[in-house]
């Protein structure tokens, strides 16, 4: 998922910035409306545009508003980086996925990033397998782990991906093979499988969820946390799946959201990252860019920026940033 594609530059209305430090680049932007509601979402000749860029391959954005920073992971650098309006990009932790010392290849950087409900950063690391949590704050950012989960039932972790924060402060993450340097062939892989797990809030017990979703990937909790949204990143079934969070948080009713197969065949990119807002939307990356839903899961619009988009974060304002390729992008959406 690394090609590069070019990208034309348009004139970009609103979002500039008044810092003169921070260059921002608008980007050729199509929207694509599939459903009237999408009018209320977003305007469909709102553009975006580059705020950063240069780097190997970024995921994970996560808007820190009590810092007014996105953080964001750069996964084959190992670094996470931040932005901020006043000084643009900036090397934020380094190492932050792999902290071993013997070389390795493969991605083994850091990818999904949240806050737990005390406001420390937790990091899905793929180098050392393990959801991970800063030990510093977050305005003192320090290479200084503790280990949160690193494996389930004796066997080592492939490479936790992306990761969500539960109201009562439950972690809730994906484990695809990715970050391994032979993906899911690689022989240091030790589940047969691909997981989806959840780690108690207090850290002492992790619990599988799932383990048939091909190469689970983003996720995201709809608003009351009754269902639990959950892309599959697997070529030949690329869907969201969306699951009731039934008696002792068991995933149950699983059905697919969307089917967005047929799609993956003629447009680059897999179900992705993903985000649901406090109405119940659904952002979710996916082949040709980000897809747009409504809660029931009827399509409502597309945002094309003509790269393969990974992740994104919605900020109280209404930004939506987006990780895409080696690039970061932000486009408004109406409040």
């Amino acid at each position: 998922m690394n090609k590069r594609l070019l990208l034309f530059l348009f004139i970009l209305p609103g979002l500039q910035v008044a810092a003169q430090r921070v260059v921002s680049q608008p980007v050729a932007t199509r929207i694509e409306k599939f459903s009237p509601a999408l009018d209320a979402i977003i305007d469909v000749q709102a553009k975006a545009e580059v705020i950063a860029d240069s780097f190997a391959w970024c995921e994970g954005p996560l808007w820190v508003e009590q810092e007014q920073m996105l953080l964001f992971s750069d996964v084959p650098s190992n670094i996470i980086y931040k932005w901020t309006v006043s000084k643009g990009k900036e090397v934020y932790l380094q190492p932050s996925g792999y902290t071993g010392t013997i070389p390795r290849g493969g991605e083994t950087g850091s990818n999904g990033l949240t806050l737990d409900r005390n406001g420390r950063l937790v990091i899905c690391q793929h180098g050392d397998r393990r959801v991970a949590r800063m030990e510093a704050p977050l305005g003192q950012p320090a290479s200084s782990f503790t280990t949160l989960a690193d494996g389930y039932n004796g066997k080592k972790f492939d490479s936790p991906n992306d990761v969500v924060v539960r109201s009562n402060g439950d972690i809730f993450f994906t484990d695809p093979p990715y970050g391994l340097e032979k993906n899911v062939d690689d022989p240091g892989k030790e589940a047969p499988y691909q997981g989806v797990y959840k780690i108690a809030n207090a850290g002492e017990k992790v619990t599988m969820l799932v383990d048939t979703i091909e190469r689970p990937n983003g996720l995201a909790f709809f608003p009351g946390e009754k269902r639990l949204l959950i892309a599959n990143s697997y070529p030949g079934k690329a869907v969201w799946y969306v699951y009731d969070i039934g008696k002792d948080d068991a995933l149950v009713k699983g059905r697919i959201f969307y089917d967005a197969t047929a799609d993956s065949r003629t447009e680059k990119g897999l179900p992705d990252g993903c985000k649901i807002d406090a109405r119940g939307n659904v952002y979710a990356t996916g082949p040709g860019g980000l897809w747009i839903f409504d809660a029931a899961g009827t399509l409502l619009g597309k945002i094309k920026v003509g790269d393969l988009v990974s992740n994104c974060s919605i900020s109280p304002d209404r930004v939506l940033y987006m990780t895409a390729n080696h690039r970061v992008l932000r486009i408004r959406l109406k409040r």
